[in-house]
């Protein structure tokens, strides 16, 4: 793949219904970092147009397994991954698939906000159309932009400033702006790894609101170490479990309210109950 390669905003594609809505799918994920293993055979659907949480100890492989779900996972020169991962059934990982087609169609949101400071918030918003050669006229990112911003649920509080440094945002904002801007791509799929840990309750709730929100028309996928977060925004849970030295495992997974209200392994329990982690 090069670097000039220029294409136009994409239409809607084709799905899960006339909503475009994706459905996720990793079979019998195992990975390692050199010798070490860190998965072992970790298989879990993340239902189109629903809110999937990981959850389970630090340690455990979620941050991993949710890297590995839009090939980030690769860049670790040591690294090394057997399974698939499926996009409406498409394998991201087959050689025939271009690494760009996986980031357009998989966006991620990191845990610390890392908007680009020395752009302004409209620059940031349109990053990534530069980053994958998307060409647009300037009336189409102006639509952009606000539509970005409005569904980061940040456009109320920056539309007079669009020019000022995305840096110079508070921390909550930060966040939503790099929402803002995996969206402006188009994702069907948007993982988002912790993004509210290092945010104060309000901005913690403000996030989870967009995320309620953007569920209508894109996948999503969040590791969270916050039991009542997953509790209010998901749909569905996989719980990740590593034994002392072994690889993370998926102890349990489905319906997020039986997971916390009548889980079926006593790990589980103990764990969305606060017993330990």
């Amino acid at each position: 793949m090069t670097a000039d390669v220029t294409t136009t905003l994409p239409p809607v594609p084709a799905g899960s219904g006339a909503t475009g809505l994706a459905e996720l799918q990793a079979r019998d994920i195992t990975a390692w970092f050199g010798d070490r293993k860190v998965l072992d055979r970790v298989s879990l659907t993340m239902p189109a147009g629903g809110i999937t949480a990981l959850i389970g100890p630090s340690g455990c492989g979620k941050s991993t397994f949710l890297r590995i779900l839009n090939r980030m996972h690769e860049l670790v020169p040591s690294a090394q991954l057997a399974g698939e991962v499926l996009l409406d059934g498409e394998d991201i990982y087959d050689p025939a698939k271009r690494l760009i087609d996986a980031r357009r169609s998989i966006g991620m949101v990191f845990q610390k906000p890392n908007p680009f400071p020395a752009m302004s918030i409209r620059e940031n918003v349109l990053a990534g159309l530069k980053l994958t050669g998307t060409k647009a006229d300037r009336s189409t990112k102006d639509e952009l932009v606000e539509s970005c911003l409005r569904k980061g649920g940040l456009w109320t509080e920056v539309k007079d400033r669009l020019d000022a440094p995305g840096g110079g945002l508070s921390g909550g904002q930060q966040q939503r702006l790099c929402i803002a801007r995996s969206l402006a791509i188009k994702p069907r799929v948007l993982l988002m790894d912790e993004p509210c840990s290092a945010l104060d309750p309000t901005s913690t709730r403000v996030i989870e609101e967009t995320m309620l929100e953007l569920a209508q028309e894109v996948t999503i996928v969040i590791v969270t170490h916050n039991m009542q977060q997953a509790a209010r925004v998901s749909s569905e849970c996989a719980f990740f479990l590593a034994a002392h030295g072994q690889p993370g495992v998926i102890v349990e997974h489905g319906e997020t309210r039986a997971m916390f209200e009548n889980p079926q392994d006593q790990r589980t329990s103990d764990y969305v109950h606060g017993r330990f982690g």
